[in-house]
C-alpha cells in the first residue's frame, strides 16, 4: 500500500482492491460487505432486499450520450439489477461548487427526472451541500438505491461452475471513449456516444430463462477488470475470444490511434452474464431481443478451477493474458 492515495486508487483496478481489502474491509468486514458485491443483499423482515450507493465525479458532467445526472441514476439501477434486484428508490446526494451554473443544475435535476421517469423508480430522500469555489470540481453526485429480489433468485460466484458461458449484452468501450473524446476537445470524424444506460429491463427478461449464475455491470477497468475479479475470487480459469467480444469500428480505431485496449475501458450500459451451457442460447436470444442487448453476445467460458487466470483468445489464433488493470488509464470517467 501507498503512503498517500493516488488517482489510480479510485479506478476499479488493482489498486482499488488492494485499497478495499487492506484498509476497508479489515476494519468494517462483516458478511455482507465482504462478498464484494455490487449491491449488498440481506433479509428484510422476510423479504430479499439489495442495497448499492455510488459516487460520481466524471469529467466533463456532460458528455455525447448523457451526464452526471443520468450516469448517477443508471449506474446505480445497474448495480443494483445485476444481483437480480428490482430497482424501487433512490436517495440523491449533490455536493456542489460555490458559482456552479444554477442552468446546469438545473440541466442535470432534469435529467435525473426523466431517466428515473423512464425507469420507474423514485428519488425518496437526499441531501445538498455548497462549498466554496476552488474546492470542488463543479459538482459531485452521490447515489444509494434500494430494491427487491424474488426469493427464488440466487447469484454469486460461488454459483459458477467449470464449462459455464460469458454473455456480454453488447459492445464495449463507448463510453469511456466518449468522456475522453469530450474531455480532451479529439475532433474525430465521427462523435461516440456514451452506452450509458438502465439494464433492469433487459436483466428482469432474462432471468426469466434461468441458468443465469453471476451478473456483473463492467464499468472501471472495463471487461478485463470484472473478469479477472471473477477469477481471482472464484479460482478459475477462464478464457474469452477476441473475435467474439463486440466492439464498435469507431471504438476500435479511436483506441489504435491513442494506444489504448478497449477491454479495459469503461462502459455504462452492459452487463456480463454467467450461465449455465444449456440454457447460454437461449438467454443470448432473449437479451439480444433488447435493443439495449442487440449486439450480444457468447465470449467465452470458465474453462477450469483451481488455475486462476484470464486469457483471450487472439483473432491470430494465439492466447495472451489479460491481466487486472493496476489503476484506470481514463480517470474521473464515472
Amino acid at each position: 500500500m501507498k503512503d498517500k492515495i493516488s488517482i489510480g486508487h479510485g479506478s476499479g483496478g488493482k489498486l482499488t482492491r488492494d485499497l478495499i481489502k487492506g484498509l476497508f474491509l479489515k476494519n468494517f468486514d462483516n458478511p455482507l460487505l465482504s462478498a464484494l458485491s455490487d449491491s449488498a443483499v440481506f433479509d428484510l423482515n422476510g423479504f430479499k432486499a439489495a442495497m448499492t450507493t455510488d459516487s460520481y465525479v466524471v469529467k466533463p458532467i456532460f458528455f455525447p450520450g448523457g451526464d452526471i445526472g443520468k450516469l448517477a441514476v443508471c449506474g446505480t439501477v445497474n448495480d443494483l439489477a445485476v444481483v437480480g434486484a428490482k430497482p424501487l428508490y433512490l436517495s440523491l446526494g449533490m455536493i456542489i461548487e460555490e458559482g456552479f451554473p444554477y442552468k446546469d443544475l438545473e440541466r442535470i435535476t432534469q435529467s435525473i427526472k426523466e431517466t428515473t421517469g423512464k425507469i420507474g423508480i423514485k428519488v425518496i430522500t437526499g441531501d445538498t451541500k455548497v462549498t466554496e469555489k476552488g474546492k470542488t470540481d463543479g459538482i459531485y453526485i452521490n447515489t444509494t438505491g434500494i430494491g427487491i429480489i424474488d426469493n427464488d433468485i440466487e447469484l454469486g460466484i460461488d454459483k459458477i461452475s467449470v464449462g459455464d458461458k460469458i454473455i456480454l449484452s453488447g459492445s464495449i468501450g463507448d463510453h469511456g471513449i466518449s468522456v475522453l473524446s469530450k474531455r480532451e476537445g479529439f475532433n474525430f470524424e465521427s462523435t461516440i456516444e456514451s452506452d450509458c444506460a438502465a439494464l433492469n429491463n433487459l436483466i428482469q427478461d432474462a432471468i426469466k430463462i434461468g441458468g443465469i449464475k453471476f451478473m456483473r455491470d463492467p464499468t472501471r477497468g472495463g471487461l478485463a477488470a470484472v473478469l479477472n475479479e471473477i477469477a481471482e475470487d472464484g479460482n478459475f480459469e477462464i478464457i474469452v475470444e477476441e473475435e467474439k467480444i463486440p466492439v464498435d469500428e469507431r471504438v476500435k480505431g479511436i483506441c489504435s490511434i491513442l494506444g489504448l485496449d478497449p477491454i479495459y475501458i469503461a462502459n455504462e450500459g452492459k452487463v456480463l452474464m454467467i450461465v449455465e451451457s444449456g440454457v447460454a442460447e437461449d438467454v443470448l436470444s432473449v437479451v439480444k431481443k433488447d435493443l439495449l442487448g442487440a449486439n450480444a453476445s457468447i465470449i467465452g467460458e470458465i474453462k477450469a478451477s483451481g488455475e486462476k487466470g484470464v486469457y483471450l483468445k487472439t483473432s491470430y489464433g494465439g492466447m495472451r493474458i489479460i491481466d487486472m488493470p493496476i489503476e484506470d488509464h481514463l480517470p474521473r470517467i464515472c
